[in-house]
C-alpha cells in the first residue's frame, strides 16, 4: 500500500500544483489589470505594480487553497478512474477506508502548507505590498472616518489623523479622562514615532489641561508617550482581519475585549483562522466519492466542473456565514465551523450513495 499511498500523493499534488498556478496566473492578471489606471501617479511604475501583484500572491493562494485542493485531488483521482487505474487498485484490495486515510495523510502536508502561508507568509506578504503602494503613490493609510482613526485605550480615547506605511502618526490627538469619565486633557501631537517597548515619541505637541476653575495650555517640542498600542494593533485596523495571522487577531481581541468593545468580527476571524486549513481536508474527502462514479463521456471534465461548483459553493458558504454570525452574535466559532461541518457530511452522504450502488 505504501506504493499507491506515493504514487497518488504524487499525481495529488503536481494536479494542485497546476490548479494553484492556473488560479494565480488568473488573479495575478486581473490585480495587474487594476493597478493600471494609478501607473505614473507619484513615483508608481510598472516594476511596482508587478511587485505588489506578486506580494499578494500568498494571499489568494491561502483563500483558494480549500478550492484547489478539492479540484486537484479531483482531477488526480478522476484520471486515474478514466484510465482504469483506480479500479486496478480497488481489485487489488484497496478498499474506501484504506483510499481515506491516504487522502488524510495526503491532505495533512497540505494543511501544513496552508499554515505556513496564512500564519507566516501571506500576512507579511500583504503588509510589505501595501507598504510599497503606499510609499510609491506618496499616500497615507486612513480609516473611512473622515477624522481618521479612533482607538479606546485604558481611559484614553485616541485619535489618529493618518498612518504612514513606515507606522510613522500624523494629527495625532489624545483625550485623557479620570475614572469617572471627566475629562482631563487634550493633547495633540503633530508627528508619531514608535520607539518600541509600547513607547511612543510625539512631536509638536499642544496640551490643554482642564484643572479645577481654570484651564492651562502647555507647549512642548516633544514628550514621550506611554501606551498599549503599536504598530501592529493600529495595522490590524487598516487591513482586513481575514488577512492578518491568528496570533494578531488574537492579541488583538484581547485588547479590545479589555476595552470593553465589541470583538464579534474578529473572534470569528480568529477562529476561521484555526479551522480554515483544515477545510483542505473536507476538501479532499469530498473529492474521493466522484473516483467511485463511472461517466461514460467527458468524465473528467464533467467531475471537475461540479468539483469547481462545489468549491465556489463552499466559498461562498464560508463568507455568508461570517456575516451571520456577526448579524446574529452566534458563538464565534460557529460560523468557522458550520460550512467545513456541512461539506463533511455532504462527503459522508455521498460516500454511502456510492457504496449503495
Amino acid at each position: 500500500m505504501r506504493i499507491i499511498d506515493r504514487y497518488l500523493g504524487r499525481e495529488i499534488f503536481k494536479a494542485t500544483a497546476f490548479v494553484v498556478l492556473a488560479f494565480l496566473a488568473l488573479f495575478a492578471f486581473f490585480d495587474l489589470v487594476g493597478e493600471l489606471d494609478d501607473l505614473g501617479k507619484g513615483s508608481y511604475r510598472l516594476v511596482h505594480a508587478l511587485l505588489y501583484v506578486v506580494l499578494l500572491l500568498p494571499g489568494h493562494a491561502y483563500e483558494l487553497f480549500p478550492i484547489v485542493a478539492l479540484i486537484g485531488t479531483l482531477a488526480a483521482l478522476a484520471t486515474l478512474a478514466a484510465n482504469s487505474e483506480f479500479t486496478v487498485m480497488r481489485v487489488a484490495g484497496f478498499s474506501p477506508g484504506q483510499a481515506a486515510l491516504t487522502l488524510a495523510r495526503i491532505g495533512l502536508v497540505l494543511v501544513a502548507i496552508a499554515v505556513v502561508l496564512g500564519e507566516v507568509i501571506a500576512p507579511e506578504a500583504d503588509k510589505a505590498a501595501q507598504r510599497i503602494r503606499l510609499e510609491r503613490l506618496g499616500s497615507a493609510v486612513g480609516s473611512d472616518l473622515r477624522t481618521g482613526i479612533w482607538v479606546k485605550s485604558d481611559t484614553r480615547f485616541v485619535n489618529v489623523g493618518q498612518v504612514l506605511p513606515d507606522a510613522q502618526l500624523k494629527n495625532v490627538r489624545i483625550f485623557d479622562f479620570d475614572r469617572d469619565f471627566r475629562l482631563r486633557s487634550i493633547s495633540h501631537a503633530a508627528d508619531g514615532t514608535y520607539e518600541g517597548a509600547h513607547r511612543w515619541r510625539l512631536s509638536g505637541v499642544t496640551e490643554t489641561l482642564f484643572e479645577e476653575g481654570r484651564t492651562r495650555v502647555l507647549a512642548r517640542d516633544a514628550i514621550a508617550w506611554e501606551s498599549e498600542l503599536t504598530p501592529d494593533m493600529l495595522s490590524v485596523l487598516l487591513v482586513v482581519p481575514e488577512k492578518l495571522s491568528a496570533w494578531g487577531l488574537y492579541k488583538y481581541t484581547q485588547h479590545l475585549a479589555a476595552n470593553k468593545q465589541s470583538t464579534e468580527r474578529y473572534e470569528i476571524a480568529f477562529w476561521k483562522k484555526l479551522f480554515y486549513p483544515l477545510a483542505a481536508l473536507v476538501m479532499m474527502a469530498l473529492a474521493l466519492p466522484f473516483a467511485y462514479v463511472q461517466v461514460r463521456h467527458g468524465g473528467v471534465g464533467v467531475k471537475l466542473f461540479a468539483g469547481l461548483m462545489l468549491g465556489v459553493l463552499f466559498h461562498f458558504l464560508n463568507s455568508l456565514f461570517s456575516h451571520l454570525g456577526v448579524l446574529e452574535r452566534w458563538p464565534p466559532v460557529a460560523p468557522a465551523v458550520i460550512p467545513s461541518a456541512l461539506f463533511l457530511a455532504l462527503a459522508v452522504g455521498m460516500m454511502w450513495w456510492v457504496e449503495r450502488r
